[in-house]
């Protein structure tokens, strides 16, 4: 089972790089045309979703990246291929819109804490609503523990498709509630359209996992 792990990186280094340069682009064109509408602050919905975004995106990534090398199956492998790549460009673009914003990758609060921040009010710029660290939960909605990416890499063929899938479900799940909490608190175009989009892509491939899975599971969906 050997998927040629080295070409599939350096194709998803280059769709992020990719998306970075596209980004910048669109800056630059946006900057000598916009409005002088402010910017979004670095404890704004807008900006934690970018950052918390960005590592749960990198998670499927690096999870579709495992699967592709414990099974040979056409379809888990293009599968896990398409979301390798669609993530890494969605991550170079929230990358760029920190950096177009002038903020840091890195937040000043812990992760997720702008979700349980009330929607309103805000708009793009810091919320100063305190939240309550005990309110905050320790990991990202879907997201697999370091035992489960453990788990996968040992595992191969059937055994490695269904667990991927499986938490690959959970992970896309995730991926939608946070993406559907900030288009509660955002109006910035570009988060909006990015958000929009990440749901409905998500939950499309949500079913044709469930689909998958249940094919490898003797189960008719």
């Amino acid at each position: 089972m050997s998927p040629r792990p080295r070409a599939i990186g350096l194709t998803v280094f280059v769709a992020t790089m990719l998306a970075c340069v596209l980004v910048a682009a669109s800056v630059i064109i946006g900057r000598a045309t916009a409005s002088a509408e402010p910017l979004p602050g670095t404890l704004s919905a807008d900006a934690g979703f970018a950052r918390d975004m960005q590592v749960h995106h990198d998670q499927a990534v690096q999870m579709s990246m495992i699967v592709r090398d414990r099974t040979d199956d056409p379809e888990v492998r293009l599968l896990a291929y398409d979301i390798a790549t669609s993530q890494s460009q969605q991550s170079g673009q929230m990358f760029g819109w920190l950096a177009s914003w002038g903020l840091s990758q890195a937040s000043p609060e812990a992760p997720m804490t702008w979700m349980h921040r009330s929607p309103g009010g805000a708009g793009g710029h810091d919320a100063h609503v305190a939240v309550d660290p005990a309110e905050v939960p320790a990991t990202m909605p879907g997201m697999a523990s370091r035992e489960d990416l453990d788990v996968l890499r040992e595992l191969s063929g059937r055994d490695a498709e269904r667990r991927f899938l499986e938490l690959m479900i959970a992970h896309h799940e995730g991926g939608v509630e946070m993406a559907e909490a900030v288009l509660d608190r955002s109006s910035t175009p570009v988060v909006v359209d990015l958000a929009g989009s990440i749901v409905r892509a998500q939950r499309s491939e949500i079913g044709l996992m469930q689909d998958l899975l249940a094919a490898r599971s003797g189960v008719t969906p």
